[in-house]
């Protein structure tokens, strides 16, 4: 079968169920791989009562809807960011389709225009995890940025490029960061100034995009990362960190003063161990989100955005 086989309608309705499926899974993943739980045991529950939630409460969106944002067993409120998740998945899958795989020859094998899909849908869904988890606990999961390495790297012939440029563009993506950020920074100012959470996500980057897209992933995330440090600070007059990372720090700290050695191995080795200096110039802003943004702009843009700059430079 080839891609003219299947209708658009089809495609795009696929798109949409799949996505929406997928986006209440990744709520499970937010919330769980912070906290250092399974993310397929135990079953869903509420979080108020701990009562299993039944298969028609957990239906995408809907279910949200229906039961007013509370559980329907205790009637805790839950948080909107369920049906917002859920629906960023059912998008993101919905303009996998009609970005990439709609404009592919229609001549292209079914097999392969579904391995297109797989492959981008899983990096654009485990990213958008990494952005929630990074906007509020302040670290990237190795599982996701080294997991999407490892599939760009493998993945590398669907995009057209060859498995060495995925690899150097890998590497690049790594050094640029680490290097500069991470190993000469912490040299001279003796914290790192940035975290190898982000090296690792443009690491990922580069495997998927190759040298090219690891810059453009680089400043446009720095750009819209300082767009956004600013507006945060215009709006509320200070930028602060994520509640969960400073209750966090205080209970390695009270574990550290009873005693406990592994959190003292802990905080000797974490660079949000001490709460940042006041002003602007220290405040502590996760990263990751913006770079994520920035991944999934030219995921779907990438193409158009170097044809742009070629044409600028008269190329």
């Amino acid at each position: 079968m080839i891609l003219a086989d299947m209708p658009l309608w089809f495609l795009r309705a696929f798109a949409i169920s799949f996505g929406l499926i997928w986006g209440s899974f990744l709520n499970v993943v937010i919330y769980r791989v912070p906290r250092g739980m399974s993310v397929s045991h135990p079953p869903s529950h509420c979080p108020g009562c701990g009562k299993p939630v039944k298969p028609y409460d957990n239906i995408p969106v809907l279910s949200y809807l229906i039961l007013r944002g509370k559980a329907r067993c205790c009637k805790t409120p839950m948080s909107p960011r369920y049906p917002l998740v859920e629906l960023i998945g059912g998008l993101l899958s919905l303009a996998v389709v009609e970005v990439i795989i709609a404009r592919l020859p229609l001549s292209t094998p079914l097999a392969r225009a579904g391995a297109i899909y797989l492959a981008d849908f899983a990096a654009g869904l485990s990213l958008v995890a990494a952005a929630f988890i990074d906007a509020e606990h302040m670290f990237l999961p190795d599982g996701i940025t080294l997991g999407g390495t490892v599939i760009g790297l493998a993945t590398a012939s669907l995009r057209g490029m060859s498995y060495v440029d995925a690899f150097i563009g890998g590497a690049i993506g790594f050094a640029v960061v680490w290097v500069p950020f991470v190993f000469l920074y912490e040299r001279l100012r003796g914290r790192p100034g940035m975290g190898t959470g982000d090296a690792k996500l443009t690491m990922m980057a580069g495997a998927f995009f190759g040298w090219p897209g690891v810059f453009f992933v680089l400043f446009a995330g720095a750009i819209q990362g300082t767009v956004g440090a600013l507006a945060i600070f215009l709006v509320r007059g200070k930028i602060e960190e994520p509640e969960a990372v400073v209750a966090d720090r205080a209970e390695m700290k009270r574990l550290a003063d009873e005693g406990d050695e592994e959190a003292k191995a802990i905080l000797a080795d974490d660079p949000l161990a001490n709460a940042p200096e006041p002003g602007l110039a220290q405040a502590r802003i996760p990263f990751g989100p913006f770079l994520i943004l920035a991944f999934l702009e030219f995921l779907f843009a990438g193409p158009w955005l170097l044809s742009t700059y070629a044409r600028a430079l008269g190329l």
